[in-house]
């Protein structure tokens, strides 16, 4: 089997926990700390050239752009709560995505695409090859983007490299890469914290095909690992785990000063909307001994505008927005849980 193209995941800048955040606490922040809050319309845009300030070779072609779209599609037909869109302004994008050829496939994971790229002129995923026939490549990518990591790094797996061979396997062309982005890519196992679940999935759509000769243990992986290609059930389960469907029914009215308790496990989500019946500055926060990520948006014929955000993991602090709403408008606010010290302990208020 000839070696096939693989991602390079980008390596963000680690943000540490304090020295007191650990054990279960600290698990649960991790495996949710770059999952968007459900509900959040996600907007991508493909770079053009000249005509966006772009360098031209970041422009791809319409048949690699329809693959990407139909991936897009592909991850919504889950019906998940999450939207995609695509954009014609890049100051609008959260996504950015270029065809810049010899440059491999990557993408940042979940928000790290609005934490460490600020600029709208940065790419946040790239395609380095032409993936006009490739959808899986481009479901991959996407899956980072929304928070999956690389599932042959998962620490249940039990893979046991032969680590000189991967060495020099990937360093040979089409991929030619150094020890140290094999090592990030291949080698290294991710932690328990970052990984949903205790099983390995070697049909995932975030699991690299690997030929034979390259794996040691176990025993079945000798001769290679060929995942069976689209998404595979724990994949569908994955994104709906964290992006479940939303309906009218998902969403509680806030009252003014009135607290409404937050009955959720780590990982999930309530939504709530608020009515302001007086235009003035009021604070949106969170009670109780608890990590969690807050984000307010206006809602407006149909679409939500992002207003603001905290997330207040691994602090001694709650989350906390305060801002001035206007009398008549809609307002969204979409909280998600890392960890509390008891379940249904924590509430929500606006004041």
């Amino acid at each position: 089997m000839e070696t096939p193209r693989y991602c390079s995941l980008v390596t963000a800048p680690p943000t540490p926990l304090p020295p007191d955040v650990a054990g279960v606490r600290a698990r649960l922040i991790l495996l949710s700390r770059k999952k968007w809050v459900n509900g959040t319309r996600l907007r991508y845009y493909f770079f053009n050239g000249p005509s966006d300030g772009s360098p031209t070779a970041w422009k791809g072609a319409e048949a690699q752009k329809n693959v990407v779209r139909q991936a897009f599609g592909v991850w919504k037909s889950q019906g998940i709560g999450l939207e995609f869109e695509e954009t014609n302004d890049k100051n609008e994008a959260e996504i950015r995505i270029g065809f810049l050829k010899g440059d491999g496939a990557w993408s940042y994971v979940g928000r790290d695409v609005i934490d460490f790229v600020t600029s709208p002129n940065e790419r946040t995923m790239n395609f380095g090859w032409d993936i006009s026939n490739e959808l899986d490549t481009a479901l991959h990518e996407i899956g980072h983007t929304l928070g999956a990591p690389h599932e042959h790094q998962n620490p249940f797996a039990g893979i046991v490299w032969d680590e000189e061979a991967v060495y020099a396997a990937l360093a040979a062309p089409p991929n030619n890469w150094p020890r140290e982005t094999t090592y990030h890519n291949i080698i290294r196992k991710l932690s328990v914290s970052e990984v949903e679940g205790s099983t390995h999935d070697p049909n995932s759509v975030m699991h690299y095909p690997f030929g034979p000769g390259l794996i040691k243990e176990p025993v079945e992986f000798r001769n290679g690992i060929e995942p069976a290609g689209g998404l595979s059930a724990k994949d569908i389960e994955f994104v709906k785990k964290f992006y479940p469907p939303l309906t009218k029914k998902d969403y509680i009215e806030l009252k003014l000063a009135k607290s409404e308790v937050l009955n959720i496990k780590a990982g999930e989500q309530k939504n709530f909307v608020f009515k302001p019946t007086i235009s003035r500055r009021y604070k949106i926060e969170t009670f109780g001994t608890m990590d969690t990520v807050m984000v307010l948006f206006e809602r407006s014929n149909g679409e939500e505008l992002y207003l603001a955000g905290d997330d207040d993991s691994g602090t001694n602090l709650n989350s906390r927005i305060q801002i001035r709403l206007l009398k008549g408008r809609e307002y969204v606010i979409r909280l998600r849980l890392y960890y509390a010290e008891s379940e249904g302990s924590g509430s929500v208020m606006v004041y």
